[in-house]
């Protein structure tokens, strides 16, 4: 489904109405949900029962470190110019694959590894390749495995770059936020036009797969004048896909975020403007409008997953492998299997501790429930195809969609009221401007969100 800007209205009063807190929905149940009642031993348990089913994997390893802090930034991260804090972090995150991996059926195979921060490039080159060789040591690897890592252009060269090509990363990202220096500045995230586009070359040059560009409205001292040209420069770098995610302003969670004075954020008109402007700009450069924040080209996977719906959503965000089980790694780290998720230790004394103790690094999970499992394939199902075929969530799950979600039903009469969705009988269809507040619609299904709400971000 391709967004076509022409035709869609802009509603203010629409959007205003709908600019409420809202979970993003990487997961169903939200990651507020997790509870520090569910034990490592509720996580062996899920392990067990995950290698039953043998789906494939997907890994994440979190490193945690970056040399300055962002203030925009809502990542759980250790700001230190001591760099050789890293080696024993390093140390105890290969003893946590061997651990971890021991519990998990070797004849599963990866199909997806992320490097993610933090910054993964605070790692010299040597580290790196310890890491990867204790991956490889521990997984068998899919040869088309999609294999990415997220970097800070402000520290990395083109030989860290090709070395990372080399060693085997095939998809790779790295942040923009904002090209004016002015806003740079103000987020404490200095980064000069010419470095960013040495950047791109070498990744170009060194020929990534897929190359993934950040950028974030709603910052300090933005204009639609000067987004616009951030997005004419991001378009010059060609990118296969770019995110612009609404900054969340959340500093009662993050404290760093109290360095951005409030008074510089633009209004919410104009954060609706340039909102409008980006969706114009890219639309009518060759990317397609995917969920609620990302653009890709028409060839890129993400893309493709979407028409073929097979995209997903878990806690890195879009995905192209639905059926895939995800562990994660390190400090913070989050794995997602069918009907488990579970949080490392936040704090490194923690995961450090439990590592000497041979336990899993397990501070918090939950198990779905039946009910949990349903209304996940619907919020997953609207987040990610922004359509919901009822029949396919009866013949899942034995149940009458519009008994069971009558009530939702109901309420979502309104938002169709307002253009959000259209309703049939077999089908709930998001609209163009539908898909601006694809969040508000997925929250009706929501059995969490009422007591949640003030711990997360407005949808606009």
């Amino acid at each position: 489904m391709v967004f076509q800007l022409p035709g869609v209205k802009f509603d203010l009063d629409t959007i205003k109405k709908y600019d409420t807190p809202t979970p993003r929905y990487t997961s169903y149940p939200p990651a507020t949900q997790l509870s520090a009642a569910f034990t490592e031993g509720d996580f062996q348990a899920a392990i067990a029962t995950s290698n039953q089913r043998k789906s494939p994997l997907s890994l994440y390893f979190h490193i945690p470190f970056c040399q300055s802090a962002c203030y925009f930034c809502g990542c759980n991260v250790v700001i230190s110019n001591n760099k050789n804090i890293a080696q024993p972090y390093l140390d105890y995150l290969v003893r946590d694959i061997k651990n971890t991996a021991s519990k998990i059926s070797p004849d599963r195979i990866v199909d997806q590894i992320h490097w993610g921060g933090g910054t993964p490039n605070y790692l010299s080159l040597e580290q790196v390749e310890l890491l990867w060789e204790s991956i490889n040591r521990h997984f068998t690897i899919n040869p088309k495995a999609e294999i990415s890592i997220e970097i800070n252009p402000r520290s990395i060269d083109k030989n860290y770059i090709f070395a990372l090509r080399e060693i085997g990363f095939n998809r790779i990202s790295f942040g923009i936020q904002d090209f004016n220096r002015q806003v740079q500045v103000a987020v404490n995230r200095v980064q000069p036009d010419e470095m960013l586009f040495d950047v791109m070359t070498w990744i170009k040059k060194a020929k990534f797969e897929s190359v993934n560009v950040d950028l974030i409205y709603g910052l300090p001292h933005q204009t639609l004048q000067t987004f616009r040209e951030t997005i004419k420069k991001t378009i010059d770098l060609d990118p296969d896909r770019i995110a612009v995610f609404n900054f969340a302003y959340v500093p009662w969670i993050k404290p760093v975020q109290k360095n951005i004075s409030q008074d510089a954020l633009p209004t919410p008109q104009e954060k609706l403007e340039i909102l409008k402007m980006t969706i114009e700009e890219l639309t009518s450069s060759q990317y397609l409008f995917i969920g609620m924040d990302h653009f890709a080209k028409p060839d890129d996977e993400l893309a493709i997953a979407q028409r073929n719906s097979t995209l997903k959503r878990n806690f890195q965000g879009y995905t192209t492998k639905a059926q895939t089980e995800l562990f994660g790694f390190g400090v913070t780290s989050i794995s997602m299997l069918e009907d488990t998720y579970t949080q490392n230790h936040k704090e490194l004394r923690d995961y450090y501790r439990a590592i000497d103790a041979g336990i899993l690094p397990t501070s918090k999970g939950i198990k779905l429930s039946w009910d949990d499992m349903i209304r996940r394939d619907v919020v997953m199902g609207i987040m990610s195809h922004l359509n919901l075929h009822k029949q396919d969530i009866e013949q899942k799950y034995h149940i009458s969609f519009d008994d069971y979600f009558f009530r939702e039903l109901e309420e979502l009469k309104f938002l169709e009221k307002d253009g959000l969705v259209k309703l049939s009988s077999n089908h709930i269809s998001i609209t163009e401007i539908g898909r601006l507040l694809v969040r508000n619609i997925a929250v009706i299904f929501d059995m969490y969100a009422t007591t949640q709400e003030q711990r997360f971000s407005r949808a606009i």
